[in-house]
């Protein structure tokens, strides 16, 4: 009798809003994605100031709480995996009613878990949640030096303008990027 061989294929990842509590894991999971992102970008010195001013549990508290960015947390074998942030755009008229413009504030992946899919999963939960809450389009900033903005064109967005933003003393000198949901 012939075995045949069973293949699996990797079980997706789990993708859960994250809570006040889980500010620890990200975090942790900055901790592990954010030099990596930018060595090749950015002075450590730039690098450095920037994770203390956006990741301080006190600044994701923030962030969550005030800012209504909603924080996505990927899970794979259990363990987490990557993270994305995103939340309405301010209303362009004073009458809209609901945001229809969303951004993607951030999107990290550990490096060992690049390259597997996990980071186009994120961005569909972002994509799925921020239609669901009424959007047509989803933004983003991305550093111009950044290799990531091929993974945004493939997935849709179209470079609009470029924007140095100001961060302390520091320019983040970014694309931003626009989706049509």
């Amino acid at each position: 009798m012939l075995s045949r061989r069973m293949t699996t294929s990797p079980a997706p990842p789990r993708i859960v809003p994250a809570t006040l509590r889980d500010i620890p894991t990200i975090i942790q999971l900055a901790e592990g994605t954010w030099e990596p992102t930018y060595r090749f970008i950015l002075s450590r010195e730039q690098m450095e100031y920037m994770y203390r001013v956006i990741y301080t549990p006190a600044a994701l508290k923030r962030q969550m709480a005030e800012q209504q960015h909603l924080f996505l947390l990927a899970y794979v074998d259990g363990q987490p995996a990557g993270y994305a942030s995103f939340g309405p755009q301010p209303p362009t008229a004073p009458t809209e009613a609901a945001p229809t413009e969303y951004k993607l504030h951030k999107i990290y992946v550990l490096p060992t878990q690049q390259g597997q899919g996990l980071g186009l999963h994120l961005i569909e939960a972002v994509e799925d949640a921020a239609r669901r809450a009424g959007a047509h389009t989803l933004d983003l900033n991305v550093n111009r030096y950044n290799p990531a903005i091929s993974f945004y064109e493939r997935r849709g967005f179209v470079r609009q303008r470029e924007e140095n933003v100001p961060i302390g003393p520091y320019f983040m000198n970014d694309y931003v990027m626009r989706k049509t949901l």
